[in-house]
């Protein structure tokens, strides 16, 4: 496997309740589990490199109990961390619900994770054949938002840009959205925030609107269950997805991004690494907590 992925995303801490519903407005619900785990940009990091994906962090971090509990879990999966932490504040967290159905509902909390600036990243210099992973979250922040825009326009044009606009896709500034799209060589979201970006329902169209909108970059619609959608030009393929038990949809998506980086880094084509992918999300989802994506080996033995 060639290249490194270097992570421009948040790691947070999520607070995991496990509920029967969503309460409704000024109500209350017991929650059946609860769990406090590392995820945000974690569980991107750790689906790659589970497969063998070098991995550096390149976010902030914060001092505290809860940027320890990251960093601990950084080493865990064996991630680089770039920078030193945060003095103040600590690292933010989300809450996240978790219903009988395995839908997820989260509230954010940010933290030193998006006090990022231009400093930070002045010397990072990802070289070609790396991969470079970018997330909405990030860009809804000032100084997070200077500091990607600033690495962007100087990156060695054989870096991979993954972009991720995530649930909040559709409150990035303009201007900082048209950038990502300029330099994206994947734009990869789930279909809620394919529409979010296009207004438009249909996967299929949504896929197409977007890549219509990238500078050279080729587009990854996840369809759920029903595996992911690629249009690259004018070419649109549909990969299946696995039938599993969903235990927990939680960290689905980041799974499927990671194991999808690490396949297009071990130098899989885009149709069979979105294909692995789709069997590391299913995995993903059979396990509860956000952070369950596959070795591997077992990856290996699923898709044999």
């Amino acid at each position: 496997m060639s290249g490194r992925l270097w992570h421009l995303g948040n790691v947070v801490v999520d607070l995991v309740l496990e509920i029967p519903a969503l309460p409704e407005r000024g109500g209350d619900v017991l929650a059946t589990r609860t769990e406090r785990t590392p995820g945000g940009g974690f569980n991107v990091m750790a689906a790659a490199a589970r497969q063998g994906l070098p991995v550096t962090y390149a976010g902030a971090h914060g001092t505290g109990p809860f940027g320890d509990r990251a960093r601990a879990a950084l080493r865990a999966e064996g991630i680089d961390v770039l920078l030193a932490p945060r003095p103040a504040p600590d690292t933010g967290f989300v809450v996240c619900l978790v219903d009988t159905d395995g839908e997820r509902t989260f509230v954010t909390s940010p933290g030193a994770e998006a006090t990022l600036t231009p400093a930070d990243l002045a010397d990072l210099r990802p070289g070609a054949g790396d991969l470079a992973y970018l997330t909405g979250y990030g860009l809804l922040h000032d100084g997070n938002r200077a500091a990607l825009l600033d690495l962007l326009a100087r990156l060695d044009p054989g870096v991979t840009v993954v972009t991720d606009p995530g649930p909040l896709a559709d409150e990035i500034p303009r201007d900082a959205l048209e950038s990502l799209l300029a330099r994206s060589d994947w734009w990869s979201c789930n279909a809620r925030e394919a529409t979010l970006l296009t207004g438009v329902d249909d996967p299929a169209e949504a896929a197409r609107a977007l890549q219509s909108q990238l500078g050279r970059g080729s587009v990854l619609v996840r369809t759920g269950p029903d595996g992911c959608l690629l249009r690259q030009g004018e070419r649109l393929v549909t990969v299946p997805g696995f039938a599993v038990d969903a235990v927990d949809l939680n960290g689905a998506g980041d799974a499927h991004t990671g194991v999808f980086m690490a396949a297009l880094a071990q130098g899989l084509d885009p149709v069979a690494a979105a294909r692995r992918a789709n069997a590391g999300a299913a995995l993903a989802v059979t396990a509860p907590g956000p952070a369950t994506a596959p070795d591997a080996a077992r990856l290996d033995a699923f898709l044999n």
